[in-house]
């Protein structure tokens, strides 16, 4: 039985809050839909000293979301807002989570960096 095809198309928008830079993505995370919060991501991180990454509209992600979320963490200081239980599960599972900030919403991640 043919497996019903799914919009690969990722919705990012981004916007400044506070002293970061806000990258929200509206979609699944895998190495076919990646490339636009990649792009979003690289950039954000050559201009802002942080970045919140809001995944409170990301149902699943897969390794290759890790790996750029680490790769990220390395170049600026990364905070993750509203992450949904895959990525939470993905992250405890890794032990990512003991590295990266972990924010229930964009506005915490936002009012700890303004702190």
């Amino acid at each position: 039985m043919p497996q019903p095809s799914r919009d690969p198309a990722l919705h990012v928008r981004q916007y400044a809050c506070n002293e970061s830079w806000v990258v929200a993505v509206e979609g699944e995370l895998d190495a076919q839909t990646l490339p636009p919060l990649q792009r979003a991501l690289e950039a954000a991180a050559k201009n802002w000293p942080v970045v919140v990454f809001d995944a409170s509209a990301v149902p699943f992600a897969d390794s290759s979301t890790l790996n750029l979320l680490l790769q990220t963490h390395r170049a600026t200081r990364l905070r993750i807002a509203g992450a949904q239980p895959q990525l939470l599960r993905v992250l405890e599972i890794t032990g990512a989570d003991a590295a990266l900030a972990l924010y229930p919403t964009v506005t915490d991640a936002c009012a700890a960096i303004a702190s």
